[in-house]
């Protein structure tokens, strides 16, 4: 479904100047910031371990071709490094990643004023805040996988209206 509304495109891969039609897979609809600030349209949500964005899609909307709609809804362009790990893979990835996963990644201390429970990333050296909280390798790539979990998913009574507005999109000419 995502791939057969694309324009199709003259284009000559070889340079020899014989074009073929393909699909211009560069193309691009985005999201407007009426509709992605509308939190009526949309529910939090925490990806489970293991959840992929097709089986999201299928158990929300009954089809998981739709896992485009919980993708651009996220502006998620690279599900292989935006969308979150299973258990399994995070544990590899962090043991191919780093020699040492409990080395100090860098320190943390808190802000000081309006949002106080926000942490200020304050590098690897604490000479200037001894007090700072050290936060190591697997620490800094957990906290980057569960800010990854936290997704919008669009209420399942607008992905018709949703899917007519993107197939009008995508097939606008801009040539």
């Amino acid at each position: 479904m995502y791939f057969k509304n694309f324009p199709t495109i003259p284009y000559d891969a070889t340079g020899t100047g014989e074009f073929k039609s393909v699909k211009n897979l560069l193309r691009r609809v985005g999201l407007r910031a009426k509709v992605k600030s509308n939190t009526m349209l949309y529910d939090t949500y925490d990806v489970k371990n293991g959840e992929t964005p097709e089986s999201l899609a299928h158990k929300l909307y009954g089809d998981s071709e739709l896992h485009w709609v919980i993708l651009l809804v996220n502006n998620i362009t690279d599900r292989f490094h935006d969308w979150p790990m299973s258990e399994s893979q995070f544990i590899k990835f962090v043991n191919d990643k780093y020699t040492n996963v409990d080395t100090i990644h860098h320190y943390e201390i808190s802000q000081s004023s309006g949002n106080t429970k926000k942490k200020i990333d304050i590098g690897t050296d604490n000479s200037d805040y001894p007090t700072a909280t050290a936060i190591t390798n697997y620490e800094y790539e957990q906290e980057q996988q569960d800010f990854k979990r936290k997704i919008r998913l669009l209420d399942p009574s607008y992905v018709q209206q949703f899917k007519e507005e993107y197939k009008s999109l995508i097939s606008e000419s801009v040539i």
